[in-house]
């Protein structure tokens, strides 16, 4: 309703509204992409989370990882850390990760509330490892940074990385003291 709201609002932003504002190659028609873009991206990562959740992959998940390694609150950041560098997008990352953690969140015993709120640190955490080159994030922050791709990957990925690992060290000092 906000955002409702605030389009709303921005049309009475301009002293006059014409024609050419409300075309496809106005300022209307220009944020509608860039919001299209975005919304298709979103819907994507529902659509992929919900197809892993009725795969049963929670179920293999929790039969083979749960019982064999006890990663507790670092399977989420693995799991959305893995998806990320697999197809490059941290929504899609973030939803398809939320749709297989959720099942498994008695079983690594993360049901209490701080426990959730670490887990959606965890997802968010993974969510931003390793940006390359199927990743828009890589291409936006290159360009406007007139990196070339080799550099990207020298500087942005490396970067990335380097931020999901200390997120990983912090998020692993902050379970130590608050669960």
């Amino acid at each position: 309703m906000a955002l409702l709201i605030g389009v709303l609002f921005a049309f009475l932003l301009p002293r006059k509204l014409t024609a050419q504002m409300l075309s496809p190659s106005g300022w209307v028609g220009d944020a509608v992409v860039t919001a299209a873009t975005i919304i298709i991206i979103t819907g994507c990562g529902g659509a992929f989370g919900k197809v892993l959740e009725n795969s049963g992959i929670s179920e293999v998940v929790a039969e083979h990882i749960t019982t064999s390694a006890n990663l507790s609150i670092f399977l989420p950041f693995i799991v959305a850390a893995a998806l990320k560098t697999a197809q490059g997008s941290s929504t899609v990352a973030i939803i398809a990760t939320a749709g297989i953690v959720a099942p498994l969140i008695e079983s690594l015993g993360l049901a209490g509330p701080t426990a959730r709120a670490l887990i959606v640190v965890a997802i968010g955490a993974g969510s931003m490892v390793v940006s390359h080159v199927n990743d828009s994030y890589f291409w936006v922050v290159t360009q406007l940074s007139n990196m070339t791709v080799s550099q990207g990957y020298k500087l942005q990925t490396l970067g990335t990385l380097i931020e999901g690992g200390m997120a990983a060290v912090a998020l692993w000092i902050i379970t130590q003291i608050v669960l």
